[in-house]
Parts: structure tokens; sequence; C-alpha cells
């Protein structure tokens, strides 16, 4: 079984992991059957500079499937035990699927606005 998290905004992947309305849960069975979860909504503050993602981390989630963000959140990520794949957007569902599916890999890319979005010091 495997927990994977997607920053979401509605039903759709949000582009930027650290303003994010909420985090989708879903767990992915041996089978790769996915079910949702749970939804988790995180501090009104940036949440790459939050307690979140020890709270995913607690939750049981190892794989984070989102659209953006910067190289200090993914170091995070990766130093607490959550695989990052980043490139995502549509539907929450879809990003898994797709990832499950083998068409979503990893795309590298870091976003660099965090200084301008209110998240200093990335």
């Amino acid at each position: 079984m495997i927990k994977v998290a997607v920053p979401s905004r509605g039903n759709l992947v949000d582009q930027h992991f650290g303003h994010c309305e909420s985090f989708t849960i879903f767990t992915v069975d041996d089978q790769k059957d996915i079910s949702e979860d749970s939804r988790l909504t995180p501090p009104p503050d940036c949440g790459c500079k939050s307690d979140v993602v020890t709270t995913l981390v607690d939750m049981g989630v190892t794989v984070l499937i989102a659209g953006g963000m910067g190289q200090g959140a993914v170091a995070y990520l990766n130093e607490s035990g959550i695989r990052v794949i980043r490139g995502a957007s549509g539907p929450v569902l879809e990003a898994v699927r797709a990832w499950l599916d083998g068409r979503l890999h990893d795309n590298d890319e870091v976003c660099h606005a965090h200084g301008e979005a209110g998240c200093p010091g990335h």
C-alpha cells in the first residue's frame, strides 16, 4: 500500500505546493486501485515553512505529486522520506493515475518565484 499526497485547489493539482488550498491524500493498494483517503488543510501561511511535511509523514505519505515547488521544499520532503514528482497538472486523480501508469515522471523543474510569492529564504 502506498499513500500519495497531491497539493490541490478544488479537484485540480495546485501549481504551488507552499500555498495550496489542501492536500488530497490517496491510498493505492497492491493492485493499483486508488481511493481518496482524506484532505488535509495546511496552515494559512506558506506550507513549505510549516509543519505540514511532518503531518504528511505521520499520515504515512511516501509520494507527493505536485505541479511545482522550490528546491528547499523538495529537499525537505526527500529528507523526510517522501518522494517528489513535479510537473503534474489537471485533475488530482488523473495525476495519480498518470504516475502509476508511468506517464508522469519528475520534471526536475524548480520554482524560482518564492521570494516574490511571500516565502523568502528558500
